[in-house]
């Protein structure tokens, strides 16, 4: 009874007699893994290097600086300028003010001129009984820049007049 497998063991047994008694492949394998590390290594090497030069991957952190820092309630200009974590201006970030524990009337918004700064009008508000509050800045840095916004930046202090 045949399983539909023909074998020639005489044939068989030449091959591995021919593989058993082949040295070549224990002396070819450490020189041909040194080879494979050294182009793997220089290859990384490369692409790392072409990996550095992208922009896209470097991004700084911005922050505001509000002039003043303490206001009283009612309308007033205040000038906020976006700074790098070096204190370089960034021209054409959108500033945007909101209400914290201080009120706004909605959110106010601004863009940066070259130096950095924005000017926005604000009319921040404190409820009854209430001594002080905050208003805080967003930034959203200009369209294709490495510029990002995603830690808290300095807010502005509300006091209330005595």
């Amino acid at each position: 009874m045949s399983d539909g497998f023909d074998f020639d063991t005489t044939a068989v047994r030449e091959q591995v007699r021919r593989l058993r008694d082949d040295e070549r492949a224990i002396e070819g394998l450490p020189i041909r893994l040194v080879i494979a590390l050294v182009v793997g290594v220089a290859s990384l090497s490369v692409m790392m290097n072409m990996l550095s030069g992208v922009s896209g991957l470097a991004v700084t952190e911005l922050d505001t600086q509000p002039t003043p820092e303490v206001v009283t309630p009612g309308e007033q200009a205040v000038d906020v300028r976006v700074v790098t974590s070096e204190g370089r201006p960034v021209a054409g970030a959108t500033v945007v003010a909101k209400g914290e524990t201080a009120r706004l009337d909605g959110i106010v918004t601004a863009e940066t001129d070259g130096n950095g700064t924005a000017t926005l009008d604000l009319a921040p508000t404190l409820g009854p009984n209430q001594v002080d509050g905050t208003l805080r800045f967003e930034v959203k840095p200009p369209a294709g820049s490495e510029f990002v916004d995603r830690r808290g930046n300095t807010k502005l202090l509300v006091v209330a007049e005595d």
